[in-house]
C-alpha cells in the first residue's frame, strides 16, 4: 500500500476529495498494463503535481515499477510551498524495513526500504530526490532548527493490518504530536517560525514497524522518484527508466488511442485536438479508477420490505437455509476486481454501472475486461444472488452512511454485466471471423468493427480473442450466469392472473423487491416516479433487463452448443416481447407505461413520460417496424418533454414531479441513457430498413452532437465531468469527476456501439 500526501497547515489533501476545491484532477494517460501520467490541480495550495507511473513486468511476482512525483506553482508570481508525504504499509504476511540509516535530525540524499511478502517475494523501495529541488532554510527563528532544515524527515509505526487504511490519521497525529510543543514554544513570538520549520516527522521508527512515511518539503518546483524493485528480476530501473519509459508510454499510448477510438468523420468538429485529448483522458480516468477491494459485507436476509411481506416469489425456495436468518451479519471476505464509477466520492463496485464500464474497457483491453467481469460472477453466490453495491470491508464501509450499507437477498440491480458479455461476443465472432449478432441490441455495425493497427494477437488484452480461449471463457460463465437469471426470474416476478391481466404468456412479468414509498433504488433509477407501492406492480424497465439477459443467455447457450438451452430461451424471449406490448403498452397515451393497483384494487398502467418510457426501444426489443417506435420517437424528439439541446432528459419537463424533490432521475441527463438510446438508434433503427429509418438518422446525429458538445463543453468550463447534467441549463450536477459511465462519450465520439 502506498500513497502520496500532501499539505499545509490546514489545507491537508489525501484522496482528491471533492469537497478540496481542486480545479481539476485526471490521468490524462493512463494504461492499466503499462501505467500513465496524472495532473493535479490545486489552486488555493498555487501547485500542479504531475504524478508519472511506469510498470516494468519481468519476473515471477509482477515486476517492478517507478514513479515521478512534480510539481510546479499554478502562478509564478505567487509562493509555492507544499510538504508532500510519501507512505506505505504493509498487510498480511511480510515485512517491511528501513535500510537507511536512522537519524533523529532527518536523512540528507536517498532513502531505502526492503521488504518481503509471500506474494511479492523480496523487493525494495528507494526514494530519490530530483535534481533541482529547493528547500526552506532561511527564516525567523531558523537557527533553532538549523540541525533539521532541508532533510527528509520520516516515521516507521506499528499499527494493527486491519486499521492501515487509516494511515492518514496515525501520520498526521505523528506529525501534530512533534509540532504541539513547539507552537507552543513560540505561541507569543512575533514572527512565529515557517510552519515547515514545526510541522515536521519526529524521525522516529518502533520496532516492527509497519507503516512507514516519508515527508519532503519544497519551495516552488520540485520533483522525487519513488522506485519499486523486485528482487526476483535482474531489469533494474532508475530515474533514467522512467523519463525513457513514460515518453515512450504516452506517444505509443496518444497512438493506440487513436486507432481504437477515432473521432469519425461523420462529427465535424473545429477542436479536433483538444477534443482528442478530452475523450482520451476521460478514458484514462476510467482505467486509473479501477482497483482491487477486498473484505466482509453486511448481509441481512431476512430483511423484506412492507411490500414483500405477504409476495409468494419474495421466499427463495432454492435457498439451502430452511428460513432466512434474522437481522444483519458479515459475511466472509470476498475479493473484487473492479472499475469504479468516481475515485473521489463513489470508490467501490455497483453493478449497476459495471456494465456500462466494461463496454469502454472491453474495447481497449479484452481481456482486463473479462477478468473484471470473471470477478462480479465470482460474487454469484449459490442461490444466484449478488450485491447491486460491493462495499468490501471497513474502510469501504466508512464512506457509505449506515442505513445503505446493509445488502439484502432479495434486491436486484439492472443485469447491465450482460451487456458486457454480449459485447464480448461480438468480439470474438469479428475476430474469428464469425457473423455478428444483429438482433441484439449490442451489434457492431460496419462502423463500428474495432480497427486495431495491430496484427491479430498484437494488440495487449487480446488472449481471449482466440476462439478456444474465448469459448473456454463462456462455458466458465455460463452455469454461474445462469444461476444468476434463475435467480432473476424466481425472485422478481410479478403478478399477472391475481388481476385479471391479459397477456399471451402466463409467467412473463416482473416487479422490482425492495422499493419504499418514494425509491426504487434496485432499479437504478432512485427517485423515478412509480405507481403507488404495492405488491401487485408490475415495472417496465426490469421486464425489458429480463428481454435483454434472456437473449445474452441465448446467445450464450447457442455459441457453447446447448442446443435445447438454447431454443429454450428464445422461447422465453419471445414470451417477454409479447408481454411489454400486452402488459405495458397504453394505446390511449401512446406510450410504455407501468402497471399499478388502482384503490379499487384494478390493474391500471401508470404512465410517467420519461427514460422509463424508452426501455423496449432502448434494448432493442421493439421491432423496427413497430406502430409503436413511431409515437415513441414522437415523445423522444419533443422538446416539452424529453429532447434538450445537451441531452435526453430522464423525465418529462412537462411532468408534475420534474425537478422536484431530490431531482436525481426527475429530469436531470444521464450518460448510460443516452448511450443506450444512441446505441439502438444506430444499430438498429436507423441501420434497418422501416417506415421510422430515416427519423433515426436524423434524431441520432443531432443527438449525438448535443451529448458530445454539452460534456465537452461543462469539461472545459469545470475542469471535470459530471455524474448528471441539468435538464434546462445543460451544467454538471453533482459527483465529479465522475469518469465511469460519463466516460460512455468516448464510445460516442468513436460510435463503439
Amino acid at each position: 500500500m502506498c500513497h502520496i500526501l500532501t499539505f499545509r497547515i490546514l489545507e491537508t489533501r489525501h484522496a482528491c476529495s471533492q469537497d478540496d476545491g481542486l480545479d481539476s484532477y485526471t490521468w490524462t494517460t493512463y494504461d492499466p498494463r503499462q501505467g500513465g501520467v496524472q495532473v493535479i490541480k490545486d489552486s488555493p495550495n498555487n501547485v500542479e503535481i504531475t504524478t508519472e507511473f511506469l510498470k516494468v513486468p519481468s519476473g515471477k511476482y509482477g515486476g517492478s515499477w517507478g514513479a515521478r512525483i512534480k510539481g510546479k506553482p499554478i502562478n509564478p508570481a505567487l509562493p509555492s510551498r507544499v510538504s508532500t508525504i510519501f507512505y506505505m504499509g504493509m498487510e498480511g504476511l511480510g515485512g517491511l524495513d528501513m535500510i537507511t540509516d536512522e537519524d533523529e535530525n532527518g536523512i540528507d540524499g536517498p532513502m531505502e526500504f526492503a521488504g518481503y511478502s509471500p506474494d511479492l517475494d523480496e523487493f525494495s523501495i528507494h526514494i530519490i530526490d530530483g535534481p533541482n529541488n529547493r528547500v526552506i532554510t532561511h527564516g525567523p527563528h531558523a537557527e533553532d532548527f538549523v540541525g533539521r532544515l532541508g532533510k527528509t524527515h520520516f516515521v516507521g509505526l506499528r499499527i494493527s493490518p486491519e486499521k492501515l487504511w487509516t494511515a492518514k490519521d496515525w501520520i498526521l497525529q505523528s506529525l501534530l504530536s512533534r509540532a504541539s510543543p513547539l507552537a507552543e514554544k513560540y505561541r507569543h513570538t512575533n514572527p512565529t517560525p515557517d510552519p515547515s520549520f514545526v510541522l515536521q516527522l519526529p524521525d522516529e521508527i518502533v520496532t516492527a514497524s509497519n507503516l512507514y512515511a516519508i515527508q519532503k518539503s519544497f519551495d516552488g518546483e520540485f520533483q522525487f522518484d519513488v522506485i519499486f524493485q523486485s528482487g526476483n528480476t535482474l531489469q533494474k530501473i532508475d530515474g533514467a527508466t522512467i523519463d525513457h519509459g513514460i515518453s515512450a508510454l504516452t506517444a505509443a499510448f496518444t497512438d493506440r488511442f487513436k486507432a481504437i477510438f477515432p473521432i469519425s468523420d461523420s462529427y465535424l468538429t473545429p477542436d479536433r485536438n483538444g477534443l482528442e485529448s478530452f475523450s482520451q483522458a476521460i478514458t484514462s480516468n476510467l482505467f486509473g479508477g479501477i482497483g482491487y477491494f477486498y473484505g466482509t459485507s453486511i448481509v441481512d436476509e431476512g430483511l423484506i420490505s412492507e411490500w414483500d411481506q405477504e409476495d409468494e416469489y419474495t421466499h427463495d425456495e432454492d435457498s439451502d437455509q430452511n428460513e432466512p436468518q434474522q437481522g444483519p451479519r458479515l459475511t466472509e471476505p470476498r475479493a473484487l476486481l473492479t472499475a469504479t464509477p468516481s475515485r473521489s466520492f463513489f470508490p467501490r463496485g455497483f453493478y449497476w454501472d459495471e456494465g456500462f464500464h466494461l463496454l469502454h474497457i472491453g474495447e481497449w483491453d479484452n481481456d482486463l475486461s473479462l477478468e473484471i467481469l470473471k470477478n462480479w460472477i465470482d460474487l454469484i453466490d449459490e442461490n444466484g444472488w449478488v450485491a447491486r453495491e460491493q462495499i468490501l470491508g471497513e474502510e469501504a464501509r466508512s464512506r457509505v452512511p449506515p442505513e445503505f450499507q446493509t445488502q439484502v437477498p432479495t434486491i436486484a440491480n439492472p443485469p447491465t454485466l450482460t451487456m458486457a458479455v454480449t459485447a464480448f461476443i461480438n468480439r470474438l465472432k469479428f475476430h474469428n471471423g464469425g457473423p455478428l449478432n444483429t438482433n441484439v441490441g449490442m451489434h457492431t455495425g460496419d462502423m463500428q468493427l474495432p480497427i486495431f493497427g495491430f496484427e491479430k494477437n498484437a494488440q495487449p488484452g487480446s488472449d481471449y480473442l482466440t476462439y478456444d480461449n474465448g469459448l473456454r471463457f463462456l462455458r466458465g460463465i455460463y452455469r454461474p450466469l445462469r444461476r444468476h437469471y434463475d435467480w432473476f426470474r424466481r425472485t422478481q416476478r410479478g403478478q399477472i392472473k391475481q388481476y385479471g391481466r391479459k397477456a399471451r404468456s402466463r409467467t412473463e412479468a416482473y416487479r422490482w423487491r425492495g422499493r419504499t414509498e418514494t425509491h426504487i433504488l434496485p432499479s437504478g433509477m432512485d427517485d423515478y416516479p412509480r405507481a403507488a407501492a404495492h405488491a401487485g406492480e408490475l415495472h417496465l424497465d426490469l421486464i425489458s433487463w429480463m428481454g435483454f439477459f434472456t437473449r445474452t443467455m441465448r446467445d450464450i447457450a447457442e455459441f457453447i452448443g446447448e442446443t435445447e438451452d438454447t431454443a429454450s430461451f428464445a422461447e422465453i424471449e419471445r414470451a417477454i416481447i409479447h408481454n411489454i406490448d400486452d402488459l405495458h403498452w397504453n394505446e390511449e397515451a401512446e406510450m410504455y407505461c407501468d402497471v399499478g393497483v388502482s384503490a379499487d384494487d384494478e390493474s391500471e398502467h401508470v404512465c410517467h413520460k420519461g427514460y422509463l418510457s424508452l426501455f423496449p426501444f432502448m434494448l432493442s426489443l421493439l421491432s423496427p417496424d413497430s406502430p409503436h417506435l413511431g409515437p415513441i420517437l414522437d415523445l423522444l424528439r419533443h422538446p416539452d418533454h424529453l429532447w434538450s439541446p445537451y441531452g435526453i432528459r430522464s423525465l418529462s419537463a412537462s411532468h408534475p414531479d420534474f425537478g422536484s424533490g431530490e431531482n436525481y432521475w426527475r429530469g436531470p441527463i444521464w450518460m448510460p441513457m443516452n448511450y443506450l438510446i444512441l446505441q439502438s438508434l444506430h444499430n438498429t433503427y436507423a441501420a434497418t430498413e422501416g417506415p421510422y429509418q430515416e427519423r433515426a438518422k436524423e434524431i441520432y446525429q443531432e443527438l449525438r452532437r448535443n451529448v458530445v458538445n454539452n460534456v465537452y463543453k461543462e469539461y472545459q468550463r469545470t475542469g471535470y465531468v459530471w455524474e448528471q447534467y441539468d435538464a434546462l441549463t445543460g451544467e454538471g450536477r453533482r459527483s465529479h469527476p465522475f469518469t465511469g459511465w460519463t466516460s460512455l462519450v468516448t464510445l460516442i465520439l468513436a460510435e463503439k456501439y
